[in-house]
């Protein structure tokens, strides 16, 4: 199943998710991963978190491999992405019940955007290396250290499950420059290539 995106204005963006019980069944967390995956493909995403698909539980999924030099990729992001590890392999995979452990390494700037934000894109600065502890879909629990592209894509992720969003890590001014785009995006005035959804509009 493809889901709509939750667009920038909806409250579930902004709230702390929930984890995730552990006897929620094996079947329905897989088909909820897989349907992520499939949302998340659809919209050309490299990652997708629960609270973007109006559900505010602890889980995300990424797909780094087209922000590791991945072939299709353009020459300048190829350039960027060698620049911050040039043997950084791509990293498929769900991360239940998050936590992040520790932050750590020099914060280095990238220009991030986000599905939820369609058209808005500004540079984030995050720490090097993370480590994060998860439980995969079979509800193993694992700790694991990640750096470079993958560990960006796994904060901007772990982010919306704390109700935080890449466009809270900007500047005040850099915000006011943006206000007038995030009304319009609230208000379903955006051009996008997958459905959305808008809050108190239902999907689009």
């Amino acid at each position: 199943m493809i889901y709509p995106i939750v667009a920038f204005g909806d409250p579930v963006l902004k709230t702390r998710a929930k984890d995730i019980p552990a006897d929620l069944p094996a079947a329905e967390l897989k088909q909820l991963i897989d349907d992520m995956f499939a949302t998340m493909y659809h919209a050309s995403g490299v990652g997708l978190a629960a609270p973007q698909i109006g559900k505010s539980v602890r889980l995300f999924v990424i797909d780094s491999a087209p922000m590791v030099g991945d072939e299709d990729e353009d020459e300048e992001d190829q350039e960027a992405a060698a620049e911050a590890d040039p043997t950084e392999a791509p990293v498929k995979r769900a991360f239940i019940n998050p936590v992040m452990v520790s932050e750590t390494g020099e914060e280095w700037g990238f220009e991030e955007g986000c599905l939820s934000i369609p058209g808005v894109r500004e540079t984030v600065y995050r720490h090097e290396t993370i480590v994060i502890r998860y439980e995969d879909e079979q509800r193993v629990q694992h700790e694991e250290t990640f750096s470079g592209m993958t560990a960006r894509v796994i904060q901007h992720e772990y982010d919306h499950l704390e109700g935080v969003l890449f466009t809270d890590h900007i500047s005040s001014f850099k915000k006011q420059l943006i206000k007038g785009k995030l009304t319009r995006i609230s208000k379903g005035d955006v051009n996008a290539d997958y459905r959305m959804r808008f809050a108190g509009q239902g999907r689009r």
